[in-house]
């Protein structure tokens, strides 16, 4: 069995469901830590696809130093080698088994929507399946989903970044049937960005630029798309290739900041985002080498919604 606890501690919506289904029960070593401890214990649980084209996760935790507290292979050869470009966030839930998994990725020039169950013991696919939302893709640089619900209440936007600088929006009904396209110019500076924030009303991203700026990009639900921009950092953003995001708190997020040509990557605690006025604190670099060519944000059908602006 390949199951990797690296301090002990899980935290994530990956790493909860496939210790729920071996009724595993890990038990935290900050038990009797300070309340500082316990404030650090915000972490991110970090999905990637490996060269091989397996599903990874590993959480990574805001303590200071940060550190990795867990690491898995969620699904195996799930992918054709080197042929992912980009992922949306991905959705883990659990079988008898093991956990299954959905979400969109870009394969080549295609946007698939990607489906499979596999066993939590090695990885292996139970089964497996990709549906063919359309093509022209090989021109996007980010892809992300927003899917908001609260009682009645239910909505799903996928967002696409063109590396033209065009931001693309679509509403994804409950049959999975993509609606109401509308766009907006101006994001060619963009080099990545990470949701930290969803509402009934809007969905916010943190982006960074190629300038080494940091923004926060605030986008109503309403339509046409009509984003607002906020500078948050002028300067020094500019070495991460990816973000990736997930709540902290009431307010915040946990920030991870990834370099792929050091293959190395930072982790920052970040206050609710308010402009320039926004706190960040940096909890410094990981001591993991991390060399994986695609990241995303995993979660679960019951994660409580970010709401870092």
């Amino acid at each position: 069995m390949k199951r990797t606890l690296v301090t002990g501690r899980v935290a994530g919506p990956v790493a909860a469901i496939l210790a729920a289904v071996l009724a595993v029960g890990f038990v935290p070593t900050s038990a009797g830590a300070s309340p500082r401890a316990a404030a650090e214990a915000c972490a991110v649980d970090l999905g990637s696809v490996t060269a091989g084209g397996d599903h990874r996760t590993q959480i990574m935790a805001a303590t200071s130093p940060p550190a990795r507290t867990y690491e898995h292979i969620v699904g195996r050869d799930v992918y054709p080698d080197g042929q992912v470009r980009l992922s949306a966030t991905m959705t883990a839930d659990a079988n008898a088994a093991g956990p299954e998994v959905s979400g969109y990725l870009v394969i080549g020039d295609t946007l698939d929507k990607s489906f499979y169950a596999a066993n939590f013991s090695d990885g292996a696919i139970l089964r497996s399946g990709l549906s063919r939302v359309g093509g022209g893709w090989s021109g996007f640089a980010a892809i992300d989903q927003s899917t908001y619900s609260t009682g009645s209440f239910y909505r799903t936007n996928t967002y696409g970044l063109r590396s033209d600088g065009v931001l693309f929006r679509w509403t994804v009904d409950t049959q999975g049937v993509w609606r109401n396209k509308t766009s907006y110019p101006g994001f060619a500076a963009v080099k990545s960005m990470t949701l930290i924030s969803q509402t009934r009303t809007y969905d916010t991203f943190l982006a960074n630029t190629r300038g080494g700026a940091l923004y926060t990009i605030h986008i109503p639900t309403a339509t046409p798309i009509k984003p607002v921009v906020k500078l948050v950092r002028g300067s020094t953003w500019q070495g991460f290739e990816a973000l990736v995001a997930q709540r902290c708190g009431q307010y915040g997020t946990v920030l991870i900041g990834i370099d792929k040509d050091t293959r190395s990557a930072n982790v920052y605690a970040v206050g609710h985002a308010n402009g320039t006025a926004t706190v960040i604190q940096g909890r410094g670099k990981i001591p993991v080498t991390l060399d994986d060519p695609v990241y995303f944000h995993w979660t679960g059908p019951a994660a409580v919604p970010p709401f870092g602006e």
